[in-house]
């Protein structure tokens, strides 16, 4: 009886996402406190009896280039909230949703065409309140294929990636603040090219980074 052995380069793929599954399993069960927009602004008062609505995000590592990339959106231009903005595909969560991570699978689907099932989900990160009301919890997740990347007309202007090793270094992320509402805020930035990746994003990430640190 013969068998068929996998190509080096099937193995060394197999072994990168082992490897980096691992490593986010253990970041992700790691302790750390949720975050959220008023982290570097503790002096912000914040209404009593808030209500905050229950959302997800995909934080998700593709695996097709070189190294892990994560993939991040441009919003469109012409959207009420946070227009032209870096984000997350993801969004709050709708009463067909399961939960969080169903509400982020979905809102990938719509926002930049990811395949059912294509993501492997890893875990979640701890939830992060947004400023605008929401529960936010990122989802982190595997991506071994590539697929179209269809942007959603009117929601999305760019769909684009970013090395993961440039996310987990603490050392990119810098503090910037502006005025808002008559007072200065501050916030979490992590540049890359072009891009500027600041607010909940950047903060979210921030958190993978310091879990990341921790392993």
């Amino acid at each position: 009886m013969c068998s068929i052995r996998p190509r080096s380069g099937s193995r060394q793929k197999h072994r990168q996402v082992t490897d980096l599954a691992i490593n986010l399993r253990a970041a992700l069960a790691g302790p750390g406190p949720q975050s959220s927009d008023f982290d570097l602004n503790p002096g912000v008062i914040l209404p009593k009896g808030r209500k905050l609505r229950p959302a997800g995000v995909l934080i998700a590592v593709s695996l097709v280039a070189a190294q892990p990339m994560v993939i991040l959106t441009k919003r469109a231009s012409g959207l009420k909230h946070h227009p032209g903005q870096i984000a997350f595909a993801g969004g709050k969560q709708d009463e067909g949703d399961r939960d969080v991570i169903a509400a982020a699978l979905r809102e990938a689907r719509e926002e930049i065409g990811l395949p059912d099932g294509l993501a492997q989900v890893i875990g979640t990160l701890p939830v992060h309140e947004t400023i605008t009301g929401f529960r936010v919890t990122p989802v982190v997740a595997i991506l071994e294929h590539d697929f179209e990347v269809i942007p959603e007309p009117g929601e999305v202007d760019e769909v684009f990636q970013v090395p993961l090793a440039h996310l987990v270094n603490k050392d990119a992320y810098l503090i910037e603040s502006r005025i808002w509402r008559g007072a200065r805020r501050y916030y979490y930035v992590v540049p890359f090219g072009p891009y500027y990746i600041w607010g909940a994003t950047a903060r979210m990430l921030r958190g993978l980074a310091e879990r990341m640190g921790q392993i």
